[in-house]
């Protein structure tokens, strides 16, 4: 179902769109087409006084914050270059936008970004970032069990596995909430502001 309704209260959730995550290669669509549509978003949201919500993934240098738990692909040893986690420059820095640290996929769990959007009202988030079937499926997953109405931007989020993505937008996301593209989100934005 294409997206039919943002509530007045609804707040942009940009899900790691960060240096060390940007430098990575996309698919279905490049890092930097995810980052420009997501920047118009949020220039839209700001323009309405809407929540813009920066999420960022961080993770102490010696891994000793790292998630416990056997898996079978290796996350130790792993050496992020200086500066990986900061927030692209084309988003940050902005007055009144809410910076959320995360240390695990989802933006909710072990953060105040439950706290951030109930404190202001919202009932609604739009999500955009990398990677759509980890970062932006596990947020999207974890606002549908807060009780939030959840949008998902499908063309301003990629993944490293195309048919990760495809599997999350076709499969996992109509299960959570609406699907649309920027420029139908924006749209919707743009009439509900009227």
């Amino acid at each position: 179902m294409p997206v039919t309704t943002l509530d007045p209260r609804t707040a942009l959730v940009v899900v790691d769109l960060q240096k060390g995550v940007l430098a990575a290669p996309g698919s279905p669509y490049s890092t930097g087409d995810v980052l420009a549509r997501t920047v118009r978003m949020a220039e839209a949201f700001r323009a309405r006084d809407l929540p813009v919500v920066l999420v960022r993934v961080t993770a102490a240098a010696d891994g000793s914050d790292a998630v416990p738990g056997r898996t079978e692909l290796s996350r130790a040893g792993h050496a992020w270059p200086d500066g990986w986690d900061e927030i692209a420059d084309e988003l940050a820095g902005r007055p009144g936008d809410i910076v959320v640290t995360k240390r695990n996929w989802s933006a909710f769990y072990g953060t105040d970004l439950d706290l951030h959007l109930r404190r202001r009202g919202v009932t609604q988030i739009v999500v955009t970032g990398v990677a759509t079937s980890i970062g932006v499926e596990s947020t999207a997953r974890a606002a549908h069990e807060h009780g939030y109405h959840v949008t998902l931007a499908t063309d301003a989020m990629t993944d490293f596995d195309p048919e990760a993505h495809r599997h999350s937008v076709e499969k996992i996301f109509p299960r959570l909430g609406e699907t649309g593209a920027t420029a139908e989100i924006l749209d919707l934005l743009a009439a509900t502001a009227s």
